[in-house]
């Protein structure tokens, strides 16, 4: 883990502890770090728009959110989203930690050429809620996701 993440990896864990601590940017090698490189056997819930998986930091658990890389989704809806992520409180919502917003370029084959491809990921995290989703209690079986952007 790079000093970055292992910086991020205790205020994590502070955050995770503390109930009044503010969600805050996490960088993708933390996350990367605590979901296994976002392996299949972290993985714990999927739909159209996100892969949710499970993530172990210190004695605690977190779930991270995996947006899709889709083109329809801009910056600014996902900025509006962490906003109205950050201001909801409340004791039956699943308290939001943290946001990961990464760019990187990477070089991909594009008609025959290399070209550098901007590649985007954009993660929420959130406190393990153990139990599952409330449709699930609700219906008796999980649904899948409702996009968060509208």
């Amino acid at each position: 883990m790079d000093l970055e993440a292992c910086t991020s990896h205790n205020v994590l864990e502070r955050i995770l502890l503390d109930e009044s601590a503010e969600p805050t940017n996490l960088p993708l090698s933390l996350l990367e770090n605590i979901t296994n490189c976002f392996s299949l056997d972290h993985q714990i819930g999927s739909g159209g728009f996100a892969v949710v998986y499970k993530g172990v930091v210190g004695k605690g658990t977190v779930a991270v959110k995996k947006l899709s890389n889709m083109y329809g989704i801009h910056e600014n809806k996902f900025q509006e989203e962490i906003k109205c992520l950050i201001k909801a409180k409340h004791k039956n919502i699943v308290r939001f930690l943290g946001y990961c917003a990464d760019a990187q370029g990477k070089m991909k084959e594009y008609e025959g050429n290399l070209v550098m491809a901007e590649e985007r990921n954009w993660l929420l995290c959130f406190d393990y809620a153990c139990n599952g989703s409330l449709d699930k209690h609700i219906t008796g079986r999980m649904t899948t996701f409702i996009p968060i952007f509208v």
